[in-house]
């Protein structure tokens, strides 16, 4: 089976080929999720200082004893959450194989359900 970077390659040929010629890289959207675990990490001493389209890290953490595809997500080197679990399989699959992924803060929103405070974009680097 054809690995995730792949599979976007093929889909992205046509948006690749009109591109000017300065474009040094590109950057296909591929999960838009809620973080999960907010309530458990840094996220609400943190939440006045977030703001939509921060930078996020992600980083892998195969020996997570919970999920094996575990996905931690870190603000400035603070811990949020984690990718959720329903979700996380093919970033994961992506990082393990050393491919390239960004995040970003997306949306933030100051709702009682934990699950509904961040909306977190991951992105495959081509």
């Amino acid at each position: 089976m054809p690995s995730m970077r792949h599979r976007l390659l093929a889909l992205c040929c046509a948006a690749c080929l009109t591109l000017p010629a300065q474009a040094e890289t590109i950057k296909v959207l591929v999960q838009s999720s809620p973080l999960a675990g907010f309530q458990f990490y840094a996220g609400r001493d943190l939440w006045d200082d977030m703001k939509a389209g921060d930078a996020l890290v992600l980083a892998r953490e195969p020996e997570n004893a919970h999920d094996a595809n575990a996905v931690r997500v870190e603000w400035r080197g603070r811990k949020l959450g984690y990718l959720p679990r329903a979700e996380n399989r093919a970033v994961a699959a992506e990082m393990d194989r050393g491919g390239k992924v960004t995040a970003r803060i997306a949306r933030l929103n100051r709702h009682l359900d934990p699950w509904k405070r961040i909306q977190v974009e991951v992105y495959v680097v081509l």
